[in-house]
């Protein structure tokens, strides 16, 4: 009896430590749910600027893929979770660094979906401290549903918005080339 009790033990204690991904001091659940969706981590890294870490960003998906291409252009539910834990970010500098990243996903074309990228920049006008999370989560039908520690800050229809959102971290000349790595191969 004793040995079940042992073995059962490791086998919980094992079974929590495969249940998330740590990331430069940041728990990851390898599975998370939002609307009718349940999506899996596909991977996960640090965006730094000036050799400081800024956030600790992951992607997740219905499939796990290391296609960037295909995953910017999926219609399926997936969620870009991203953790703060630098103090110097500020909501000025975060909506310069969206405005930045739209332009490289875009190839500088962001007129046909201005209006979009604006109300979207709008998410990130209250204060932004450390701690801070971001869910920015894609639903098919629905479109993205970006939620700041929770609380659902908006909703933007369309999937060419999607592709350009997401492709601030996964495109060609991503926010990050190390963080788009780690998203793409855990």
């Amino acid at each position: 009896m004793k040995k079940i009790l042992i073995i059962a033990l490791v086998f919980s204690f094992t079974t929590i430590n495969f249940a998330q991904t740590e990331v430069s001091g940041i728990n990851f659940p390898s599975t998370t749910t939002f609307g009718q969706y349940e999506v899996k981590l596909n991977g996960a890294g640090v965006r730094e600027k000036f050799w400081m870490d800024m956030y600790v960003g992951g992607l997740y998906l219905t499939n796990k893929s290391h296609d960037a291409d295909a995953i910017i252009n999926a219609d399926e539910a997936m969620e870009i979770k991203l953790h703060i834990v630098s103090g110097l970010i500020s909501s000025n500098k975060m909506t310069d660094a969206v405005e930045d990243g739209f332009e490289n996903s875009t190839d500088g074309n962001t007129r046909p979906i201005r209006q979009k990228i604006d109300q979207f920049k709008s998410f990130f006008n209250d204060e932004i401290n450390k701690k801070d999370v971001f869910d920015i989560t894609y639903q098919p039908g629905i479109g993205i549903v970006v939620y700041k520690n929770g609380k659902e800050s908006g909703r933007i229809k369309g999937l060419e918005f999607k592709k350009a959102l997401f492709g601030i971290w996964l495109c060609d000349k991503p926010a990050d080339k190390d963080l788009k790595e780690s998203m793409l191969y855990l």
